[in-house]
């Protein structure tokens, strides 16, 4: 149940406030008997709701009243300094982030060669890609042979091209080879992303060869994420690898660099 602590107020206050709403003009002595606050701190509350603009004083009368503000009117303005609260709040956890994340990244751990973890099922499989296209810094190369999840008409696509389109605003150049059976097998809205966000990209380019097998994305020459496609449901991610190795990663390059140079550009 919704209650007026959850903007801010203290119990003290919030009973203060109601209390005034159904007493009307009333003494502070009045008000501390209609709300059980105590008389000893009925002032401190009254100054804090004042302070707040959620109660006016009327100090020409002896002894002093004080009058509720309009409901509507004080749960906008408690509203409004909650906003303002959590609009502060996220500019200090950005400037803590920008800050961890330069003295995070002047550390720069050697490479694990041989380190490999996996992921299983379509949407932890989706999650480490995205992970792992989001951690790259120079390059992305994606090989689709066959009808992959990252392709699909749904959200995964569209997520998979927001955190490509994210990589290209960093400076990272993107390669994708895909298959001739492939693309035709494509849904129209890949033709229609690929048209409106990616084809003009500089960084950003497109080519089909056939005789590709398999799908996998080799991420800034030292890491090979390899999908593995559900046998039963060819369209749907079974499980995600990715292997940290720069010899196997420069072997998997110099292979893709061969099919690279004799594919034809991508023509929807």
């Amino acid at each position: 149940m919704a209650s007026l602590r959850d903007l801010g107020l203290s119990e003290y206050e919030a009973r203060a406030y109601r209390a005034l709403l159904n007493t009307g003009p009333t003494t502070a002595k009045d008000l501390s008997r209609a709300s059980e606050v105590p008389m000893g701190r009925i002032y401190d509350v009254l100054n804090s709701l004042e302070t707040q603009n959620l109660v006016r004083s009327q100090s020409a009368s002896r002894p002093k009243k004080y009058v509720a503000v309009e409901p509507n009117m004080a749960l906008d303005r408690l509203l409004e300094d909650k906003l303002q609260e959590l609009t502060e709040k996220a500019e200090q956890y950005e400037q803590i982030v920008d800050e961890l994340s330069e003295e995070l990244d002047s550390a720069d751990p050697p490479i694990e060669e041989g380190f490999w973890t996996a992921a299983v099922g379509p949407e932890e499989t989706v999650e480490l890609l995205v992970e792992r296209l989001d951690a790259a810094e120079d390059r992305i190369v994606m090989v689709a042979g066959q009808l992959s999840p990252k392709f699909d008409i749904g959200s995964v696509g569209e997520t998979v091209t927001e955190h490509l389109e994210s990589a290209l605003e960093r400076g990272v150049d993107v390669s994708v080879l895909m298959s001739p059976e492939l693309v035709r097998t494509l849904p129209a809205s890949v033709g229609e992303r690929y048209a409106d966000t990616l084809s003009d990209h500089p960084q950003f380019s497109v080519r089909t060869t056939p005789d590709l097998e398999g799908t996998f994305n080799l991420i800034d020459d030292v890491e090979v994420c390899i999908e593995v496609t559900n046998p039963l449901a060819p369209g749907e991610a079974f499980a995600m690898i990715d292997l940290k190795d720069p010899e196997f990663a420069a072997n998997v390059d110099g292979q893709f660099e061969e099919h690279w140079e004799s594919a034809e550009p991508l023509q929807l």
